[in-house]
């Protein structure tokens, strides 16, 4: 009888168990897109057809531009409804609301910027076009969420969120998020006066060295055939010993120095890995225009592209386009501050910031006339004010009438370089770096954006509000800001180093990436004499680092006794800066660099200095070589520095030995170096954390054209690829079916579709696809086809 007993009971937890399988399968199949068929689209003036090619990516065939974006929004909504939905809750400052107590920071801050309000009024701003274009676009969102009401993909069901009607604010947000993520200037205000606070004003300024001189300068291209007969003096000390928030590459060949005789344009931006990845590739065909590239689901049009006539690309420019300013409160009145013309009230007004399975929070927010009060929600920003004072940030991303959305749709509009930058001077903010390129054979380099001209000072320190000495007087006229059109050598590039030099008028800042990508790609260009598509694909795919070329040598200047740090050491002298995930020397010397960095930034200043980067490379190479005095502290001079790096060989060494084992013959670069493509709500769900995640072992670094690791690595991955090249194009002007793509994970956000991770493989292998044929060559091909009516 009890045996019976267990045998029924064993019979029903296992029915038990598939049922819930099955429930759960049917969740996930339920939502699953349809790329064949037909489907109903309200507003169409006429039949839309979609083919979706082997790699799933949509040809969108319309009879208008405004139907095209109905259909991507329809198509963007099918595949990546809940990340466009993140987005925008991030750019509302609602997160809390379906995530709970953990994220009420962040709500805070969004809304202290007031980023949703702005998004919203800007829209006013925009052309009757663009705000059309972009209701369109909405309409295709919302038809999707009407006709799947109760079919949404799980993440939906797991936070418990009902996802509201799509507005075009909500897509306009998702460009003032960008530009606070591309803006890092506060930052560095911030830290630059915590360090002041630290340590004397003359060791604090050796900590922001600047470029070196002869570093590349992206307006100031220099061409030298004889590369190698005439390297710079860090790469000939190389040559001596046999060796050599948030970063992006981009350069143009003019059709002179390619094998077509027309211009080659290649960009691939860096920002942070997920499954699946932020890009979105897309193919528009229109009797108006075609255009193909990287698309934003939550946005509509493409963002990075080609279209008849043009290509571009993008990199951050690490403009100085904030600062802050420490504001006097009245002693007299608490609720106003001093200004040059005497006392002002703050403007104020009270945020409801609602929270899941908790109170809603009540946020008053203060702004002076330089901007939102930080200082009320950021501890270190309060302490750092004192008593009697708050600072307030002035950004230029917190226009109220941002136009910025419609330089972009008249880009993909352009035709030459005189309509590029007529659309671009209507381009606001977050400042960037774009090159450009034409079927005719031109190309360009432009940063456009707002840029503050300050009454004095340089803007690299907090500022006196009170005072009004370094207010803000207008903004850098479009004619000054840095361009190159058509250059004699043939070429532009950008790796976020500088593109104008320091000393320009007027200023554009002096924070710019440290120059090792930027000096890598010149050395391509001082080598290749004609570029093809695959030059730059080898390019991008590029995995030497010039940091640790340029610190082998300085780790030749000891001699260790203990017999791992010899076993290092008789690696790395072989070693040729190639960072390969299967070789064990780039994991040894990422781990000395960090630790290097620790002992010579964080303990001799008490700080972390994130802003500096994981590495902070130049800055520590700046100290050893030209300021090794750095090296001494109390009671243990250090002339060369010498102790200060064997330090940081034996404790990176004796880490490594504790995550990766004793036998360092077994340690793996690509052990510790995981391209992190892992999705931001499965990840943490049991089970479908391990079918969702898309992470696999990568070669590249931090310093490499093959970017590598993040900005912030966590202490329990240190060494994780956090940040990469999501996206990667290959424009060919000459043949722009010829033009490649690629993105990190693949097109559909749903975890079982075919099409979520097939792209990986190809991305992590540095290959690329084309996006081309028409629509009798795709249905060939066994483009599946889905059909779009307005009845």
């Amino acid at each position: 009888m009890i045996v019976r007993l267990l045998k029924w009971a064993l019979i029903l937890v296992v029915a038990l168990v598939v049922l819930a399988a099955g429930a759960v399968a049917f969740l996930f199949y339920r939502a699953m897109p349809d790329y064949s068929g037909a489907a109903r689209l309200p507003g169409l003036s006429g039949e839309v057809r979609v083919y979706r090619d082997l790699h799933g990516v949509p040809h969108i065939f319309a009879p208008s531009m405004n139907d095209s974006a109905r259909a991507l929004g329809y198509i963007h909504a099918s595949e990546r409804l809940y990340q466009m939905e993140i987005q925008r809750r991030a750019g509302q400052g609602r997160l809390a609301e379906v995530a709970g107590a953990d994220l009420v920071g962040i709500d805070k801050f969004i809304r202290t910027l007031g980023f949703y309000r702005l998004a919203t009024s800007s829209f006013a701003a925009l052309s009757p076009e663009t705000q059309a274009y972009y209701q369109a676009y909405a309409d295709g969102v919302n038809a999707f969420l009407t006709s799947h009401k109760g079919r949404l993909p799980p993440e939906f069901l797991i936070l418990g969120d009902d996802p509201e009607p799509w507005q075009p604010a909500d897509s306009l947000v998702w460009g003032k998020l960008m530009s606070l993520q591309l803006s890092n200037n506060y930052a560095l205000e911030e830290a630059r006066a915590e360090l002041a606070q630290k340590i004397p004003p003359d060791m604090a300024r050796l900590l922001f060295p600047g470029a070196p001189a002869g570093s590349p300068i992206t307006t100031l291209p220099v061409s030298n055939s004889r590369h190698s007969e005439l390297p710079s003096a860090r790469d000939q000390l190389g040559a001596l010993i046999s060796l050599d928030h948030g970063a992006s590459n981009e350069w143009v060949i003019s059709g002179a120095r390619t094998q077509t005789g027309k211009p080659i344009l290649a960009n691939d931006p860096h920002l942070g890995l997920e499954a699946p990845i932020l890009w979105y590739l897309a193919r528009i065909v229109t009797p108006e225009l075609s255009i193909k590239g990287a698309t934003v689901p939550g946005v509509p049009g493409v963002l990075l592209g080609q279209n008849d006539h043009i290509a571009w690309g993008f990199t951050t420019a690490d403009t100085d386009t904030q600062d802050l300013f420490i504001e006097t409160i009245d002693p007299k009145s608490p609720t106003q501050y001093l200004t040059p013309g005497g006392s002002e009230p703050f403007a104020t007004h009270d945020e409801i910031i609602h929270v899941k399975n908790a109170p809603d929070i009540v946020l008053k927010v203060r702004a002076t006339r330089h901007g939102p009060v930080l200082s009320d929600i950021e501890k270190g920003l309060a302490s750092l004010a004192g008593d009697g004072k708050v600072i307030a940030l002035a950004f230029t991303g917190l226009g109220d009438h941002d136009t910025t959305t419609e330089a972009l749709m008249r880009v993909n509009r352009a035709e030459n370089w005189d309509q590029f930058l007529e659309a671009l001077k209507l381009y606001q903010t977050p400042t960037q770096n774009i090159v450009f390129a034409d079927i005719a054979g031109n190309i360009g380099f432009i940063s456009p954006g707002l840029v503050p001209l300050r009454k004095s000072g340089d803007g690299l320190t907090p500022a006196d509000g009170a005072s009004g000495e370094k207010d803000w007087m207008g903004f850098v006229p479009f004619a000054q800001l840095p361009q190159a059109y058509n250059p004699p050598t043939g070429f532009l590039f950008n790796a976020n180093n500088a593109n104008v030099p320091d000393d320009n008028v007027p200023t554009f800042g002096r924070d710019w990436e440290e120059p090792y990508r930027a000096r890598r790609i010149q050395q391509f260009f001082d080598t290749i004499d004609k570029h093809s598509l695959d030059t730059s694909a080898a390019m991008q795919a590029d995995l030497v680092s010039l940091a640790a070329t340029d610190f082998l040598p300085l780790l030749k200047r000891i001699a260790p006794t203990d017999e791992r740090a010899k076993q290092a050491l008789a690696l790395l002298a072989g070693w040729d800066g190639k960072m390969d995930k299967d070789r064990p020397e780039p994991l040894i010397f990422e781990a000395w660099l960090s630790a290097l960095r620790r002992i010579m930034i964080d303990e001799k200043t008490g700080l972390h200095l994130a802003e500096k980067g994981p590495y902070a490379a130049m800055t520590l190479f700046s100290l050893l070589t030209d300021h090794p005095q750095w090296c001494d502290v109390a009671q243990k001079p250090d002339p060369d520095c010498r102790q200060t790096i064997e330090r940081a060989l034996h404790e990176s060494l004796a880490l490594l030995a504790q995550r990766d084992g004793e036998d360092m013959t077994k340690w793996r670069w690509g052990a510790e170096h995981i391209s992190q493509l892992a999705h931001k709500l499965y990840s943490h769900v049991p089970l479908l954390d391990r079918l969702s995640d898309l992470s696999l072992p990568a070669s590249g670094g931090f310093y490499t054209l093959d970017r590598g690791e993040g900005f912030n690595p966590k202490p329990d991955h240190p060494f994780a690829r956090a940040h990469a090249a999501g996206f990667r194009g290959l424009y060919d002007l000459g043949d722009p079916d010829k033009t490649r793509f690629i993105i990190a994970t693949g097109e559909s956000g749903h975890i079982f579709s075919s099409h979520y991770g097939d792209l990986v493989p190809l991305w992590s292998a540095g290959r690329t696809i084309t996006l081309t044929g028409s629509e009798a060559e795709l249905k060939q091909s066994g483009a599946e086809e889905l059909v779009f009516s307005g009845r």
